[in-house]
């Protein structure tokens, strides 16, 4: 189903610019922006995935990853294809990565259909998840104020890269968001990702000052992302805005087009956890590899939250540490509130 793109200005001969994403992209008639699923037709911008999904998913909450909302819970989590960045180590490639006339594949379901599936599913929220939620934002748009109306929460799992104006729009609706902060190198952005850095660090900032719940993820790369003075940036900048926001630092697995890469060792990951804590930050979380999961409290290090394999043992009452009484930042963070059972 086609639909009129939001955020896009007309321009002189019939070319349009697309504001949505920070990209700003200039297209020509008939032709497609860097997402692929946004087309000028006669100098009208039409989003090609409109209420198209190509995935739909319940998932633990832990999977996003955001560990301080909500932890325990399900979320109900949906795709469009495209993406407006082009990772050469994209996990689910096959459905963001597009030729410039590739079919937008998907299947068409209303927004109250997919709210209606969340609430039956027994899910307290619903992720924009798997790829970039910016290219379908109409469809996120519409389906979160159907959620906000029935008390399901919104999460976008994003790369950051939304315009400031896209983003302020929609802010009424989103409660929460895991952004990727792939490196603090422009380079990398440019060269790895086909965007640029300052976008992504000026969102964040933004997602932050508009009280959405944010944690940031880092996918750590070897021979790429991995060096001590670059992660002891990524955390400072962190550090920058609140100690409390939670940082996934990942590990790394060949895929895509970066098959000759290796795997991230866990000794990296002990050494970015380590950076991080000694930048200041509450809360530093190793992913993939099957530990360094656990919740701990800042204050007197003790294990509030166990987690293995998307099972977690939460001890936390009344948003505090049981042990000591720190306050533990996040939202829904009492055990006894956030399961579905």
């Amino acid at each position: 189903m086609v639909q009129e793109a939001m955020f896009y200005k007309r321009l002189e001969n019939n070319k349009v610019q697309c504001l949505l994403c920070s990209h700003y992209c200039v297209i020509s008639p008939d032709k497609r922006g860097i997402c692929r699923v946004r087309e000028n037709q006669e100098g009208v911008l039409n989003t090609l995935n409109y209420r198209k999904l190509i995935a739909a998913n319940i998932d633990p909450i832990e999977k996003k990853p955001l560990f301080h909302f909500y932890p325990g819970s399900q979320s109900y989590s949906i795709a469009a294809m495209g993406c407006n960045f082009r990772c050469l180590h994209c996990q689910n490639w096959s459905i963001s990565q597009l030729s410039s006339d590739k079919k937008i594949g998907g299947e068409f379901i209303s927004p109250e259909r997919i709210v209606q599936h969340a609430q039956e599913s027994g899910c307290l929220s619903i992720s924009y998840t798997y790829t970039e939620p910016t290219i379908y934002y109409e469809t996120a748009l519409e389906i979160s104020q159907l959620a906000r109306q029935v008390g399901l929460k919104n999460i976008f799992v994003t790369n950051g890269y939304i315009s400031l104006d896209a983003l302020n729009h929609i802010a009424p609706y989103l409660d929460a968001a895991n952004i990727d902060l792939k490196a603090m190198s422009d380079t990398f952005y440019r060269k790895v990702c086909g965007a640029r850095l300052k976008p992504v660090l000026d969102r964040i900032k933004q997602y932050y000052e508009l009280r959405i719940w944010i944690e940031i993820t880092t996918l750590i790369i070897p021979g790429y992302n991995d060096g001590d003075d670059e992660l002891g940036e990524i955390a400072q900048f962190i550090v920058d805005i609140d100690k409390g926001i939670p940082w996934h630092i990942s590990a790394f697995y060949p895929t895509y087009k970066l098959n000759d890469t290796p795997p991230t060792p866990v000794s990296t990951l002990q050494r970015a956890y380590k950076i991080g804590k000694d930048k200041g930050l509450h809360y530093v979380y190793e992913g993939n590899v099957g530990e360094g999961e656990n919740t701990l409290c800042p204050s007197c290090g003790k294990t509030i939250i166990s987690r293995k394999y998307f099972s977690t043992n939460n001890k936390i009452k009344n948003s505090k540490c049981p042990f000591c009484g720190e306050k533990i930042g996040g939202i829904g963070m009492s055990g006894e509130n956030n399961t579905n059972q």
